[in-house]
């Protein structure tokens, strides 16, 4: 069985950007299987084509990988593959490899995020300015009557990119209508185009101050040096002290493989480094610190798991081996999310600590979370979208085995976004 290409050659006009010219839609593109004896005659949408030789998947997917045209004006064509039938082709997902802090991260997250128990009240604005600057106010009150506010600004600046084109003409016997109004086009569409993009800067800049009268900066560089890198720079001042803190981190990440690296350069200076390796959904990682001023290895951990965009399992290592953890989760379908973990202390004793959670959504706009652990303590979060840019959150922990007693705790939070 061979695989051969169909060119539908019925284009039509598309609306643009006023300022430019008005294209010709990209035709459709789609492919059939063929028998070994198919002389790949092609009629296309009723018209008659002529008889067209097959091109062979091989060399249709080496050709289609590099494919990328492009028209002075600055519109692209964007191809759109169509399969008779899911038992022609095969499609597999491919997950990204999560830093070495997210191997257990759905589970966790089903577990801690959401709940508003926490803190009595949470507040939490957000808005960005047209110069695309956000912003964000967070307080908080404890239930000791302690608050607590922070203010953050962060900014992206565009990458500058520069790109070079160069055209290969390409003979593929296909038919396809030579648009009369847009010379551009005839090129483009018989030639393969080589695409080389250098992007000279990607900066981020979020700046934050707190109530606790502490200045933190942090500096991201991103695909700037290499593709999957990024540069982090940290730098923290507390002017009631003089007291100041200076980090640099080191993110890459390429397919099947996630690595970081943290160096606290006034403190020590230390560096803990972490490493996770991936292949078909198998997960393997390992974390480290390492203190220069004693030269000794101050911490270490290792952690191995599964990920599915539907379930994932996990068990790490952490404390120098000596906690044990294991997670899973599961989204059972669209509205509902389950998951479970539990932790073995190794020096403290035999008891295992477990936590159980399910999550609900209720409809587009609202959900609803329940958790409860071995000691009693349950609690339960509910989350509503009021209006467009106002959201709401309740929840509540309850000892389950002192009812009686005012160990309760409530919370709500209120966030709005501009």
């Amino acid at each position: 069985m061979r695989m051969m290409l169909i060119a539908m050659p019925m284009m039509k006009p598309i609306s643009h950007n006023p300022n430019k010219p008005t294209l010709l839609e990209s035709p459709t593109w789609t492919i059939r299987p063929t028998s070994a004896d198919d002389t790949g005659d092609v009629t296309s949408l009723g018209d008659s084509a002529p008889a067209h030789p097959e091109l062979p998947l091989t060399r249709l997917s080496t050709i289609l990988s590099s494919l990328h045209f492009h028209i002075a004006t600055g519109n692209d064509f964007v191809f759109s593959f169509n399969s008779p039938s899911p038992t022609h082709l095969t499609t597999s997902i491919i997950m990204a490899v999560p830093a070495y802090s997210d191997i257990a991260k759905s589970a966790n997250d089903l577990l801690n995020k959401d709940f508003y128990h926490i803190n009595a009240t949470t507040l939490e604005f957000k808005d960005t300015a047209p110069n695309g600057v956000a912003f964000k106010v967070t307080g908080k009150s404890s239930h000791e009557k302690a608050t607590s506010a922070a203010f953050e600004g962060k900014y992206t600046d565009k990458p500058t990119a520069i790109s070079t084109y160069i055209c290969i003409p390409y003979p593929i016997p296909i038919p396809i209508p030579i648009p009369i109004f847009n010379p551009f086009c005839v090129f483009c569409f018989l030639s393969v185009t080589l695409a080389c993009s250098f992007y000279l800067t990607r900066v981020t800049l979020t700046q934050t101050w707190n109530t606790a009268n502490v200045l933190d900066t942090k500096i991201e560089v991103k695909d700037s040096l290499a593709k999957g890198l990024k540069l982090e720079g940290l730098l923290n001042y507390l002017p009631a002290t003089a007291a100041k803190g200076a980090k640099f981190n080191l993110h890459f990440q390429q397919p099947g493989f996630n690595g970081r690296a943290f160096f606290d350069l006034l403190k020590g200076p230390t560096a803990n480094v972490d490493a996770v390796v991936g292949h078909e959904g198998f997960l393997a990682g390992a974390s480290a610190g390492y203190d220069v001023n004693k030269a000794a290895l101050t911490a270490y951990s290792a952690a191995v798991g599964y990920a599915h965009p539907e379930y994932n399992a996990s068990l790490t290592a952490s404390d120098n081996l000596s906690v044990f953890a294991a997670a899973y989760y599961h989204k059972v379908n669209s509205q509902v999310e389950a998951g479970a973990k539990a932790t073995w202390n190794s020096k403290t004793g035999n008891t295992v600590g477990l936590e159980l959670a399910g999550k609900y959504r209720i409809d587009p706009v609202s959900f609803a979370k329940v958790k409860v652990n071995d000691r009693g303590i349950a609690a339960v979060a509910y989350n509503v979208l009021l209006r467009q840019g106002v959201t709401l959150g309740l929840g509540g922990s309850f000892d389950t085995q002192k009812l009686d007693q005012a160990s309760h705790k409530l919370g709500a939070s209120f966030t709005f976004e501009g």
